[in-house]
């Protein structure tokens, strides 16, 4: 008989962006490892995008549960200027203009006033609705996914009713490590606020599940333990979403970025050697395209027209994710870009891993002794230079220009596929609820 999980997670299809793909993977595959999935999610959130692609992951059959969310958005847009059908953007992408006083008074509400985030009206609705729910339904363990962070505040109310219920708290980014919080504006009560909020999670959590090794170990460490409760699962690739047939690579060589290019990650060193190669060799200039997928903050664009690259890029603003795959799997490179912040070693973003199903090799800037770089040495699937390296930046981007062809370790690479991950939780899952 399948045992039961409760999966509490904002972003759902038809939301798309990054945020929705790692819970929608898992629980596409926890049947086939003993679970049955239950799904608690917003039923009118504040969606990045909408991907009605991603719909087709969504098992028959399966319970999701929706209520209504109240958001301050509408009010916020309307402070900084933007209008009710713009969409807010994450990790304070600025696309068209530079900060304006208004824009930071808003970042200041919204840092001080809704902790641990927007979504702080819903906790208690919901776990209204939930403690309904679970009165008649038995649930063996709930998953709370963050960010959003209070949806491990409705999960902690929870187990605080329910005791014999185990409880994973799932960290896709980090909570006060996070590369944007000193860019929150908090006041010291607000900052002593989240880390309260954080630790009492961390530590009335059953099991703490991270994307990342480095993010797993400062997460056991804000909980004054390095104890077998923190888990990693990283991110991962669907063999399903690969396309089986073979995709005609680009004719030029093609670097892809794919997802939102924020500040932190504008990468001005590429740019300087991109602009000192095209005027050094003539093939490399005729040659290149610059294709960036997702949106780009004003730093980036900036950056662009100074090192005369403009012509170069090949602007596309969003794809639905079966498309990105294909664009992926097209490019002659896959560029993967780290946040240049002091929590820079324990960024793995999901992307990353969908790099490494697509074939083409991975040119990576972050740095040599993070996460990144031991699954890229791991699986032999691509080259990384840290910031500033640019003449071993150059080195690598004229190697890749002359052959693309590299010797990745397969069986590797297989070991971050959805399937193989979601048995991963399932094991934490089974470990916790045995007799």
């Amino acid at each position: 008989m399948l045992k039961t999980v409760l999966i509490l997670t904002y972003y759902w299809p038809p939301s798309g962006g990054a945020g929705v793909q790692r819970w929608l993977k898992f629980v596409k595959y926890l049947k086939e490892f003993g679970w049955e999935p239950i799904v608690y999610t917003a039923e009118n959130g504040e969606m990045p995008e909408i991907d009605q692609s991603l719909e087709k992951d969504v098992p028959k059959n399966i319970v999701v549960l929706k209520t209504p969310i109240w958001e301050p958005y509408n009010a916020y847009k309307k402070l900084i200027g933007q209008k009710k059908d713009q969409k807010i953007n994450a990790a304070f992408l600025n696309e068209n203009k530079k900060t304006s006083p208004l824009n930071n008074f808003a970042v200041w509400i919204r840092g001080n006033f809704f902790i641990p985030d927007a979504r702080k009206f819903w906790i208690k609705p919901s776990v209204k609705y939930l403690l309904n729910y679970l009165s008649g339904h038995k649930v063996d363990a709930i998953i709370s996914s963050g960010p959003p962070h209070s949806m491990h505040l409705i999960a902690k109310a929870l187990k605080r009713k329910h005791p014999n219920i185990k409880w994973v708290a799932d960290f896709r980014d980090p909570w006060t490590n996070i590369d944007f919080y000193k860019d929150l504006k908090l006041t010291w009560w607000a900052d002593k606020k989240h880390k309260r909020l954080e630790k009492e999670v961390l530590f009335e959590s059953n099991a703490v599940i991270s994307v990342g090794q480095l993010m797993s170990d400062e997460l056991a460490a804000l909980n004054g333990s390095q104890n077998s409760k923190f888990k990693v699962i990283t991110n991962g690739y669907d063999e399903d979403d690969l396309v089986k047939t073979s995709v005609e690579k680009d004719k030029k060589f093609s670097i892809a970025h794919i997802g939102t290019l924020v500040k932190t990650r504008n990468p001005i060193g590429l740019w300087k050697v991109l602009s000192e190669l095209i005027h050094e060799n003539e093939a490399f200039k005729n040659s290149l395209e610059i294709k960036l997928v997702g949106k780009l903050d004003i730093a980036v664009k900036e950056s662009i027209e100074e090192h005369h690259l403009s012509s170069f890029v090949k602007k596309i603003d969003y794809l639905p994710h079966d498309k990105v795959i294909e664009e992926q799997q097209r490019s002659r490179v896959n560029l993967l870009l780290v946040n240049q912040t002091p929590n820079a070693k324990s960024i793995l973003t999901g992307k990353f891993f969908e790099y490494l199903s697509a074939g083409a090799p991975i040119l990576a800037i972050g740095p040599k002794d993070g996460d990144v770089a031991k699954i890229l040495k791991e699986t032999k699937a691509g080259m990384i230079s840290d910031f500033g390296e640019t003449d071993l930046l150059k080195k690598n981007i004229l190697e890749l220009y002359n052959s693309q062809n590299i010797a990745r370790n397969e069986e590797e690479i297989k070991k971050y596929s959805r399937k193989n991950l979601t048995k991963k939780l399932a094991e934490i899952l089974n470990d916790l609820t045995k007799a």
